[in-house]
C-alpha cells in the first residue's frame, strides 16, 4: 500500500526481564511503540529523547539511544497513510515508567502476549522482532 508518509521516531525499550514496553494513546485500541513526531530542526533521536519524557517519563540522552534502522507500515491510527520510523533501542524498568500526556495505557509485553493484542503494523512487522530475535 502506499499513501502520505509520517514520519516518527520509535523506541524499542526492553526491561531487566526482556519485555518489550508498548503504549497506547487516548481514544485508540492499538498499542504501539512509545515515540512521535519530530519537531523542526530535531533530529530523530532528539525527538524520541523528548517524546519518551512526554509520554512515559523517561530520561534518556539523544546519544544514549542506539540507532536500530529505518522502517516502514501502514499507520495504526491514520487509514491510507504509512509511518516511516526511525527506531532506536533503550532499557527502562517498569517501575520508571507511567502514562502521561496522550498515552492512556502502557504495557510490558513478552512474546506470549502478542496473539492477544492489537498491535501496529510496525511494531509486528519491525519492531518487535528488534527486541527478541
Amino acid at each position: 500500500m502506499t499513501g502520505p508518509r509520517i514520519f516518527v521516531s520509535a523506541a524499542v525499550i526492553t526491561d531487566a526481564a526482556g519485555r518489550v514496553l508498548v503504549v497506547r494513546k487516548h481514544g485508540t485500541s492499538v498499542f504501539m511503540q512509545p515515540g512521535g513526531k519530530p519537531e523542526p530542526g530535531e533530529s530523530a533521536a532528539e525527538a524520541l529523547s523528548r517524546e519518551l519524557y512526554e509520554e512515559v517519563g523517561l530520561v534518556v540522552a539523544a546519544d544514549a539511544l542506539e540507532p536500530l534502522g529505518t522502517f516502514e507500515s501502514d499507520a495504526a491510527n491514520e487509514p491510507g497513510h504509512r509511518v516511516v520510523a526511525a527506531a532506536f533501542r533503550t532499557t527502562a524498568e517498569p517501575a520508571e515508567l507511567s502514562a502521561r500526556a496522550e498515552i492512556a495505557e502502557l504495557r510490558w509485553i513478552t512474546p506470549a502476549d502478542v496473539a492477544a493484542m492489537r498491535l501496529a503494523p510496525l511494531s509486528l512487522d519491525h519492531l518487535l522482532a528488534l527486541a527478541w530475535g
